[in-house]
């Protein structure tokens, strides 16, 4: 008998005679990718909730133990597919901790840049989408009506819009080309009257208070035993947040807030989120306002730094720097021995890569911290004692993704 079938049976044995046991997903939209939920419902009311994850099968730790470093980045696009450029940068940024090098101060500048515009688009689909789950559909045509400007701008950044492959160990592919900057001022000059539009369809709108405030409650104890990151811990009340307690590529010079909510419901999650996306304008401004100028990857001493690509133009020109390039993407480099972790303030929450390395050139262990994957956990604590249709609420305000989840 299959897992998921004995899993039904006990389900069955174990609900009272007067409840039913009713299964939602993991093809059900309000899900949001293949998430099932075996509830116990008496009526309308859920008394027990089981989340089963684990339809995807990925298998992201063991592909990245078997490519190399360099190879591997393309896989993390398709993580949390809604910020690959954010997840791109933690890897980057784990991998140059295990081989010891930094990327330049234009290639971090960047790498905020991308992070924000990801954290921005990511919170875009996430309220549209959770707006649209409640009934609200113009907010969804409206989130989508910037994403798309994001979309191309990351286009312009990469050359894709969705799975961008745009970071490397020691920095970035290629430099931001010069006409992208003033789509990048347009963008954040324009964008928070686009936020405070989304506001005014909803966070006074009495019909979405009453579908989130009070609803689907967070206590911080839950929330710190779960091991909630993100948006989800901060709406509960707790700052923390990585990019202000270990800042990395930079974050510490630019002026900017931790938004927290008070009370942990549905309600301080979406308001969290909304803010978030305001402070990220404000990053990207100062980013573009003191962007420093240098190389955007870091290639002093190219006869050392073996993990780094050479440049294009000596690859194509080059004997040396095709030998180079040859080695760098084949199985040639030779990793130090070591382990390291890496914490990146994702869109979600904390994305965590953890690389251990017994020489040669691919991580021996690679395990991946995943944002999604502790947030799921919470909801058979708070889920029960809710109505069916407040479940549409709280799975929306938890704002997951399955394919980080199911890494």
């Amino acid at each position: 008998m299959s897992d998921a079938r004995m899993l039904d049976v006990e389900i069955a044995e174990d609900r009272h005679e007067d409840t039913i046991a009713l299964n939602m997903g993991p093809q059900h939209p309000s899900t949001h990718g293949v998430l099932r939920l075996i509830l116990e419902l008496d009526g309308e009311e859920v008394c027990k909730c089981e989340p089963i994850i684990g339809y995807l099968h990925r298998g992201k730790e063991k592909v990245g133990e078997h490519h190399t470093l360099h190879q591997n980045i393309p896989y993390t696009d398709r993580m949390d597919y809604l910020a690959p450029l954010a997840n791109n940068v933690a890897y980057a940024i784990a991998c140059e901790k295990l081989v010891g090098i930094e990327a330049p101060p234009r290639a971090q500048a960047i790498r905020v840049i991308c992070a924000e515009l990801g954290r921005i688009s990511s919170h875009l689909l996430g309220l549209g989408a959770y707006a649209m789950d409640l009934g609200a559909m113009t907010v969804f045509l409206w989130t989508f009506r910037e994403r798309e400007a994001i979309y191309s701008m990351m286009e312009r950044i990469s050359g894709a819009r969705f799975t961008t492959s745009y970071t490397r160990i020691g920095g970035c592919a290629r430099d931001f080309p010069e006409d992208l900057f003033p789509k990048l001022e347009k963008f954040v000059r324009e964008f928070p009257h686009r936020v405070d539009e989304y506001e005014g369809l909803l966070t006074r709108n009495k019909i979405w208070v009453k579908r989130t405030q009070g609803v689907g409650v967070i206590t911080v104890e839950q929330a710190l035993q779960y091991g909630l990151t993100g948006p989800n811990l901060r709406a509960c009340g707790v700052e923390y947040d990585l990019r202000k307690l270990h800042p990395y590529s930079g974050y510490d010079l630019y002026d900017f807030e931790v938004p927290v909510g008070t009370t942990g419901d549905c309600y301080d999650r979406y308001m969290v989120r909304v803010e978030e996306m305001r402070q990220s304008t404000r990053i990207i401004e100062q980013v573009l306002d003191s962007m420093p100028s240098g190389p955007y990857l870091n290639r002093a001493g190219d006869d050392e730094l073996k993990s780094v690509q050479p440049e294009k133009k000596k690859v194509l020109t080059n004997m040396e720097s095709l030998i180079h390039q040859f080695m760098v993407f084949t199985d040639s480099v030779d990793l130090p021995h070591g382990e390291v972790y890496f914490g990146h303030e994702n869109p979600k929450g904390e994305l965590g890569f953890f690389l251990r390395s017994e020489g040669g050139s691919k991580a021996q262990r690679m395990r991946i911290r995943g944002p999604s994957f502790a947030s799921l956990q919470v909801l058979q604590e708070v889920v029960p004692g809710h109505m069916i249709s407040d479940i549409m609420a709280i799975l929306g305000s938890i704002d997951f993704v399955m394919g980080e989840c199911d890494r």
